[in-house]
């Protein structure tokens, strides 16, 4: 028994979370056309299917202060030349508002050649509305407290302890950085010392992702359980139209604009990319967050995209949060859907302006499930959008949260590749071993 055990191949992660995924979506599909009005099915998704999704994510969610406080301060030490940082962070800076400009540019002309927002019946609007009504009003109050001088002084921390109890992660970035920059300088004992204990950190907390992502099959198919037998097809269907809309505009920057970027500055084939980064894609899809998928995705792009270490840990680390490209887009989208919808009209240079919330708008919004709703609320009120209005999406955010996490993750990658590339030449051409390297 043990013999045949041992000749038994373990199916790779990702094999295993796409099994989950299958499982668990259509499970939930069958439980939802045939079994709706159960009050088992309730009962089983509130004590069973949820609680095991959402304890995968805290685990997760557990990690991500440490990890970032650690891998921002060693990404910066270990590029060690001041003039060096300066110049893998203005080139991560062009990346993230240069990819970003475009994604919201696809999002805003495909929503003005579909208009989406026209062929949605009055009477399900009441509908969602009604439902939504308290949910609205929170999220709508988040997003009235936002505004452009608030994002851009909160990016010092007064208080870096409590911004990390917080979860403000641009706080602590800042404050990590600011710590990595000055430990490159000092150069003394005590500085290598301290880095020593951050190195210490950091290992401990891949140790600790690797243990916590063996169950991420599980976490996968709970979690697609609960949205699927909740959802059903009746909210997709008369929303099909916006769903579609940015589905479509996530495919073209996904696997058109990417790809180009690859080819053309990363010199890497789009395919090798993609087979790559595919644990990264399949944890970002199942988590709906940049920050829950951070140590997968920093162990991706370094072992399997073959990216230098010290350029992946920045770039990642600081794409989780500030490069949301899918989340910009779908911002973009939302907006101008919601103002098809109450027939508010806007002309180009309001479009303009909307394009250019979205992209620092997107850099503000938290790398975590609807992270960017507040975003949308303070931007629908700009325009005298009725902010209720986010109540139409509620119903299938998740869904379209989770495909926008693995545009946002994929554009961290592709940008570590590109600007591994321009610093180093050579560095990531070491992809070819990735048929032959097991997820772990």
């Amino acid at each position: 028994m043990s013999e045949h055990a041992a000749r038994t191949p373990k199916l790779a992660l990702h094999t295993r979370m796409l099994i989950g995924f299958i499982v668990g979506a259509g499970a939930g599909l069958l439980a939802n056309v045939y079994f709706a009005d159960a009050g088992w099915l309730a009962t089983l998704v509130t004590y069973v299917a949820d609680p095991i999704g959402q304890l995968f994510l805290r685990l997760l969610f557990m990690l991500v202060i440490p990890l970032v406080f650690a891998a921002l301060i060693l990404g910066v030490v270990e590029i060690g030349d001041p003039q060096s940082l300066g110049r893998i962070g203005g080139k991560t800076l062009v990346w993230i508002l240069a990819v970003t400009a475009v994604a919201v540019t696809i999002g805003l002309v495909l929503v003005n050649v579909l208009q989406p927002g026209l062929g949605l019946p009055p009477e399900l609007a009441d509908s969602l509305l009604a439902e939504s009504g308290e949910r609205t009003a929170d999220i709508a109050g988040k997003g009235g407290a936002i505004s452009g001088v608030d994002l851009l002084l909160n990016i010092v921390p007064k208080n870096p302890i409590a911004a990390a109890a917080a979860g403000d992660l641009i706080a602590v970035m800042f404050f990590a950085l600011a710590f990595g920059v000055a430990a490159t300088v000092l150069r003394t004992e005590s500085t290598r010392l301290f880095v020593g204990a951050v190195q210490g950190i950091y290992d401990i907390c891949l140790k600790l992702i690797g243990w916590i992502i063996e169950l991420a099959p599980y976490a996968v198919a709970a979690l697609l359980f609960s949205i699927t037998s909740k959802l059903g097809f009746d909210v997709m269907v008369q929303l099909a139209r916006f769903v579609g809309t940015v589905l479509l505009a996530l495919g073209i920057h996904f696997f058109i604009v990417f790809p180009i970027l690859l080819v053309v500055f990363g010199r890497m084939s789009p395919l090798a990319f993609f087979r790559g980064a595919q644990p990264a894609l399949l944890t970002a899809f199942s988590t709906s967050s940049s920050s829950a998928t951070l140590p997968t995705t920093l162990a991706v792009t370094e072992e399997r995209l073959g990216v230098p270490r010290r350029v992946a840990r920045f770039v990642c680390t600081l794409g989780a949060t500030a490069n949301m490209n899918g989340t910009a887009l779908f911002e973009g989208i939302t907006v101008l859907f919601l103002a098809q919808f109450f027939g508010i009209e806007l002309n180009l240079v309001q479009q303009i302006t909307v394009l250019v919330l979205c992209i620092f708008g997107s850099i503000g919004a938290a790398g975590v499930p609807g992270g960017s709703l507040p975003v949308i609320a303070m931007i629908l009120m700009m325009f005298n959008i009725p902010p209720e209005g986010i109540g139409l999406i509620l119903g299938v955010d998740r869904l379209l949260d989770m495909c926008r996490t693995v545009v946002n993750v994929g554009g961290d990658m592709a940008g570590s590749v590109v600007i591994g590339r321009s610093e180093f030449g050579r560095g990531t051409e070491t992809v070819a071993h990735v048929d032959e390297t097991p997820a772990s």
